[in-house]
């Protein structure tokens, strides 16, 4: 089996495949400091839970964009898997991705993830909106090329930031308002966060379009995307594997090797 894990700002998210399909997928809140041990009673308990023997893993690969997670979870698959783990952005893992911007080494790892998990799944240039602690739109070749993107602020982050300058302004969930034009401070900040949030997707995807050329296929993927199904009029696609299954295409590229359960 492969433990495929994806290292965010906020949440980490635990995959295992079994050669054949991902079996299971488990979330843990991101915090840097927590030691390889503390992985390893997590995630040894879901695996009880689930009647899946750890002994089975035979291969992990980590995207992270938390660079002081790194040491702990090479600790936590030495010591606990008894195998050793590839990090993307390391020399001897494959990505198969021809980097078509100025400075490579500065896309992040879970970009570039995300342009290999989409293009294996869909054909043509395609944009890829990852909606996370950022929000990230990544335009992807016809060929699979990564060329680039754009960077915003995350949902929660608009949110936060909204409650934490203004004085008077509370902290609420993220929902669909039931109206767009707010009858009190909860819903005209509602729809101000949701609405705002599906036009900047909408508006960036059309100037994307725009300036690229031709047809494109939008593909949505990370924790909040669902938020803005039945919402955005650009979104072709909700695919919530859109990581893990470019953690498994690279693992697969790097190693060559068949995964047996």
């Amino acid at each position: 089996m492969l433990l495929a894990i994806d290292v965010g700002n906020t949440n980490s998210v635990f995959a295992l495949y079994d050669g054949t399909s991902w079996i299971s997928q488990w979330r843990l809140a991101t915090d840097a400091s927590r030691t390889a041990d503390d992985y390893a009673v997590w995630f040894k308990q879901l695996c009880e839970i689930h009647n899946i023997v750890i002994g089975k893993v035979t291969g992990c690969i980590v995207s992270t964009v938390v660079p002081q997670a790194i040491f702990n979870f090479r600790n936590f698959a030495r010591r606990y898997l008894s195998v050793e783990p590839f990090f993307i952005g390391e020399p001897d893992v494959k990505l198969g991705v021809d980097i078509r911007i100025k400075r490579p080494e500065q896309a992040g790892a879970d970009r570039l993830v995300n342009a290999v998990g989409a293009h294996v799944a869909y054909k043509g240039p395609l944009i890829v909106i990852d909606s996370g602690t950022a929000t990230t739109f990544d335009v992807v070749g016809a060929d699979g090329g990564f060329e680039g993107g754009i960077i915003c602020p995350g949902i929660n982050l608009s949110m936060r930031a909204l409650h934490d300058a203004a004085a008077q302004l509370p902290r609420i969930a993220i929902q669909k308002p039931e109206t767009v034009i707010g009858g009190d401070t909860l819903s005209a900040m509602q729809s101000g966060v949701f609405w705002g949030y599906v036009s900047l997707i909408d508006g960036l995807v059309q100037r994307i379009k725009a300036e690229y050329g031709g047809q494109m296929t939008v593909i949505a993927t990370g924790g909040i995307a669902s938020l803005f199904e039945g919402a955005s009029e650009t979104i072709d696609h909700y695919d919530f594997d859109v990581t893990i299954r470019g953690l498994l295409e690279i693992y697969q590229r790097t190693t060559k090797a068949p995964l047996n359960d």
